[in-house]
């Protein structure tokens, strides 16, 4: 099994002649190989250095038109996590969601607010066109908030769910993006601004703080849209 030291020396060539070596090559893909990579790649989370952005990504509309026009395919993200973090409650972050919302559940599709940090007061939601019979409110400790969430968006059942995260490591978020993802679902996490400099998998980030003249909104992070330095816009709530 084992050469002696002197053996294996004696054994190797003077000299290695280079050119006359055979070149190496990658081996050939099969055609079912070749199917499998393009099935990849045809994944909406999948960008290529050099290739323009898909534009058959599935949307809901946010129905503020300054926001879709901006958004890659015109408006949120299906099947996405998109995290919204905020410099405090209440200067409009719900503002942004209430029109997609209320189409949705026209559509019959649940939307489900997890944890918010205020009990969602039913005439305004119903003034802003969402049919309460398909908004569902569920209230968890902080230990249970992710997981619900996370069950929320997989169901499959779930047209948007909402979630209030104080706390949040880089794979709880994973774990939601996935989720809705499996689920088809509409995915929106509230964090604190301080979580701006994390690294997040979500594939929408946006930035609501309060100027003088209103709530801005500035897009830190869009799928679709690689290295695009997104303006503030202001939100007409």
């Amino acid at each position: 099994m084992f050469t002696s030291t002197s053996e294996a020396v004696a054994s190797v060539p003077g000299s290695l002649d280079f050119a006359q070596a055979a070149p190496l090559r990658a081996p050939a893909r099969s055609p079912r190989d070749e199917h499998a990579l393009a099935e990849v790649l045809r994944h909406p989370g999948i960008w290529r250095r050099g290739s323009a952005p898909l534009g058959t990504l599935d949307i809901q509309p946010s129905g503020i038109a300054e926001l879709d026009a901006r958004l890659p395919g015109g408006g949120w993200p299906r099947g996405a996590l998109s995290e919204i973090l905020i410099q405090h409650d209440g200067i409009g972050e719900c503002s942004l969601l209430l029109p997609a919302l209320a189409a949705m559940t026209r559509a019959k599709r649940r939307v489900v607010f997890i944890a918010p940090p205020y009990i969602p007061y039913p005439p305004a939601l119903a003034a802003a066109g969402l049919d309460l019979a398909q908004v569902v409110h569920i209230e968890a400790g902080a230990v249970d908030t992710h997981w619900t969430a996370e069950q929320c968006l997989r169901a499959g059942c779930c047209g948007a769910v909402l979630n209030w995260l104080h706390d949040a490591d880089y794979r709880q978020l994973r774990r939601l993006q996935l989720a809705a993802e499996t689920g088809a679902a509409l995915g929106f996490v509230f964090r604190p601004l301080g979580a701006a400099n994390e690294t997040s998998p979500a594939a929408l980030r946006l930035k609501v703080t309060m100027a003088n003249d209103g709530p801005c909104i500035d897009i830190l992070k869009c799928r679709g849209r690689p290295g695009e330095t997104t303006q503030a816009m202001r939100l007409r709530a």
